[in-house]
């Protein structure tokens, strides 16, 4: 037993789970805490300026760090200001421990100044949710809510700390840490059957889920893909490097038209889903995406996963890294040591297809390079060409993400972060996080002026954290992406090039000089040739760095 105040205990269990951070915006609620971070200087406060910000951050920060992040918000409108952030962090599942500061229980019944029974709002977004209601159960439910984020399939968890709680002073038994062993190996009788469905089919592919890199298993399907020979996309909803960009079965990320999706689907005979995504889309369409008839093995950790939208012939509850060198091995012993016979050949195909698109996309950049306003895709080429070795890349595009994962050469599980749930405004703060666990690697986020605007109170974060991270502001003054959705409908915005509540020019939106504003140094480039010294100078400043890029807004 150890004898201290609820507030120093709920440290001393974060310190004990592996926590260094800690993400918030404080509000009264939160004064416990606050003061006893005052005598914990190991725990390190980043104050973000909103709550969103502060979620943000903490989902890049455990996706890179593979660790359990914590953020401290507000009473209900602190939660509720969380909430589109914490969707994106569910959708890409990271552990977070989300906390809240409560009124002190004495209170509540007079429904006092911002308070809300908490656990339900935030209940949608997170595995588990709750409330500490006596001291004793403090350390079981703080151990509790670590173990639930970390336990896969991980993600988020809420809970609700009345201020009495932890002001009080208290015997606690401060128990210790539970982790629940990840490499789950997939049934043995099923492992068997994926490996013979794969040696049996003639035009098999693979489409490979967030779950390859957070599970660190790119050399495990990279083995098991050169056995089979066939090409492997990311999924539609990649958010990481799910594989080698530049291996020669890399084939690209799948797109998400259910058109297209069927198109593509239907050249093939079999579909090997390794986590990846079947299939989130943005809007209906008549035709379903999944041919009929296409036998699809599945492997996922998450069982509600499996099976989800369409029938598996093989569905696998497994971790990718330790379930894949099971299904090379049978796949080997139905096939050669050397896989399937047709491996080179399918290998051979897949690169020179594959090659062919590069090729034109390069082409199509160098072609606009001189453009003004930049081309989008001339800008993510020049970029590419120039980023420094072992540098990581975080997107939030949208509207140009084209070349994103053809030319940038990301060959490891950290080399690549992108938004997973959709909620925009993920990429600034995200950026931060990623550095913050990966301190000695260069980081550059590349992000769309809309998704800026959301959290662009993050750049005050980053001068005062000093990151060094450099930011690429895609400007072209509107939501494009809405653009281009409102033109599919072929409605009267396709008609008459009109579009209502899209476009971020009057006034005009003066990126560099609110950068400035929060501490961060910048410029504005508007031609592709500006961006290599642009860069050498956002790499070279030893802090935050925004350059403000003018791209062209057409809308085909």
């Amino acid at each position: 037993m150890t004898h201290t105040t609820g507030k120093q205990a709920l440290l001393e269990i974060l310190k004990q789970e592996g926590v260094s951070c800690i993400f918030g915006n404080p509000g009264t609620t939160e004064l416990p805490l606050m003061d006893a971070l005052v005598r914990e200087p190991s725990l390190h406060y980043v104050l973000a300026l909103h709550e969103s910000i502060a979620i943000g951050m903490a989902d890049g920060y455990c996706l890179a760090g593979s660790r359990l992040g914590v953020v401290s918000v507000h009473i209900a409108p602190g939660l509720a200001n969380s909430l589109g952030m914490l969707y994106n962090a569910q959708k890409a599942g990271a552990p977070i421990l989300v906390t809240a500061g409560q009124h002190d229980q004495s209170f509540t019944a007079t429904e006092p100044v911002v308070w809300a029974d908490l656990p339900p709002i935030a209940q949608p977004f997170v595995k588990w949710s709750g409330e500490v209601r006596r001291p004793e159960d403090l350390p079981r439910l703080i151990r509790r809510a670590a173990k639930t984020a970390l336990a896969h399939p991980s993600g988020p968890v809420f809970l609700s700390l009345p201020a009495d709680v932890l002001s009080c002073e208290h015997d606690f038994d401060l128990q210790g840490p539970t982790r629940v062993a990840p490499r789950i190996v997939g049934d043995r009788e099923a492992v068997d059957q994926a490996a013979r469905l794969l040696a049996k089919a003639e035009r098999p592919l693979i489409m490979a889920g967030d779950i390859v890199a957070h599970s660190d298993a790119l050399a495990e399907l990279v083995e098991l893909a050169e056995l089979v020979g066939c090409p492997v996309l990311n999924d539609c909803m990649a958010s990481a490097c799910t594989f080698p960009f530049s291996h020669p079965q890399y084939a690209g990320s799948m797109t998400r038209l259910s058109p297209q999706i069927r198109d593509l689907l239907s050249r093939h005979d079999l579909l090997f889903s390794i986590g990846a995504d079947l299939f989130t889309l943005s809007l209906p369409d008549q035709i379903d995406p999944m041919p009929p008839n296409l036998k699809v093995v599945h492997l996922d950790l998450d069982p509600w996963e499996l099976g989800k939208n369409y029938p598996d012939s093989v569905a696998i509850q497994g971790d990718p890294k330790a379930t894949l060198p099971e299904i090379a091995e049978a796949f080997r012993r139905y096939t050669s040591v050397q896989g399937h016979p047709e491996a080179s050949s399918r290998r051979e195909k897949t690169r020179i297809a594959h090659g062919r698109i590069v090729e034109q996309m390069s082409g199509q950049a160098v072609q606009g390079a001189m453009r003004v306003p930049i081309a989008p895709l001339s800008l993510v080429y020049a970029i590419a060409q120039c980023i420094p070795p072992g540098a990581v890349v975080v997107e939030e595009t949208l509207s140009s993400v084209a070349g994103i994962r053809h030319f940038f050469s990301c060959a490891d599980s950290k080399a690549l972060f992108g938004m997973k749930g959709g909620g925009i405004g993920w990429g600034l703060p995200a950026a931060l996080g990623v550095r913050l666990a990966l301190p000695h690697r260069p980081v550059i986020a590349l992000v769309g002026d809309g998704g800026a605007m959301y959290t662009i109170q993050a750049l005050w974060t980053a001068a005062r954290e000093s990151l060094a991270v450099v930011f690429f502001i895609f400007n072209n003054a509107s939501y494009r992406i809405l653009k281009q959705r409102v033109v599919a409908l072929n409605g009267f915005s396709a008609r008459d090039r009109e579009f209502v509540g899209m476009d971020l020019d009057h006034p005009h939106i003066d990126i560099v000089g609110l950068a400035r504003g929060f501490g961060v140094p910048g410029e504005q480039i508007s031609h592709v040739a500006d961006v290599p010294a642009a860069l050498g100078r956002g790499l070279t400043s030893g802090g935050p760095y925004l350059i403000d890029a003018l791209i062209d807004p057409t809308v085909p």
